[in-house]
């Protein structure tokens, strides 16, 4: 576990349980007593309270109404909130939505101008519509956690994306293509692309893709792609994004 994932899991922990001993949250996360000092002491620098009680039944405590003073949310984790939220709204399933508008407007708020820029970017190359009945979905797996990173650099760096992917058979190809958009027909997430190798575009199921990465020093012109009617850009979906 990383640094960023261990502070966030002591954290949770400390919210969780009131109190805690540094033994308790070095065995809850892995990690050794010496780590989760340095771990303390780099939340409290980043404006966490957390008091320290010596002694028999003592611990660390979080104050209650503590909160980081500063955002370390990366576009890609933004964009995986809002395309989340955009998600459920078009499967018609998301309860309180103008609070979770609210919330994401206020992150983006606190986000520097170049990441605000990022994010924006991002949003112009995902897309929205609806499954045809049609299509069969009872093989839906679990999509790579790897994915959405790989997408930020591709679409913003404008390169080249190469992976492995299973069919509808589950036979295995290789592929290297040019990303240009992010098609959620719930329940399934699509990465549209330019397959110079078929010179064409081509749609992949994103829970069939498999072990994907960029490729450095490749670079690719971005194209117009031809969507069906029912389908539209997220910023004409959500109020957010507006």
């Amino acid at each position: 576990m990383n640094a960023r994932l261990r502070q966030q899991a002591i954290v949770r922990s400390l919210r969780r349980n009131g109190t805690s001993t540094i033994a308790t949250l070095a065995q809850d996360v892995d990690a050794s007593r010496r780590t989760i000092l340095r771990d303390i002491s780099a939340l409290r620098d980043e404006g966490f309270v957390i008091h320290s009680e010596p002694g028999r039944g003592g611990g660390l405590q979080l104050d209650p109404q503590s909160v980081q003073t500063t955002t370390k949310l990366s576009v890609v984790e933004v964009f995986a909130l809002l395309i989340s939220v955009v998600s459920m709204r078009a499967a018609g399933n998301l309860p309180f939505s103008s609070l979770a508008d609210a919330g994401l407007a206020k992150i983006e708020k606190s986000l520097p101008s170049d990441k605000v820029r990022d994010l924006r970017q991002f949003l112009d190359c995902l897309y929205i519509g609806e499954l045809s009945p049609l299509v069969d979905t009872s093989d839906i797996s679990e999509m790579a956690p790897e994915l959405l990173p790989v997408f930020e650099t591709g679409f913003l760096q404008r390169q080249l994306i190469s992976f492995k992917y299973r069919d509808a058979k589950g036979v295995i190809s290789h592929r290297t293509v040019e990303p240009q958009a992010m098609l959620i027909l719930p329940p399934l997430w699509y990465l549209v692309a330019w397959d110079p190798s078929r010179d064409d575009f081509r749609h992949f199921r994103m829970d069939r893709v498999l072990e994907p990465k960029c490729l450095e020093n490749s670079k690719f012109r971005p194209k117009h792609v031809p969507f069906e009617d029912h389908v539209s850009p997220v910023q004409n979906f959500s109020h957010y994004s507006r």
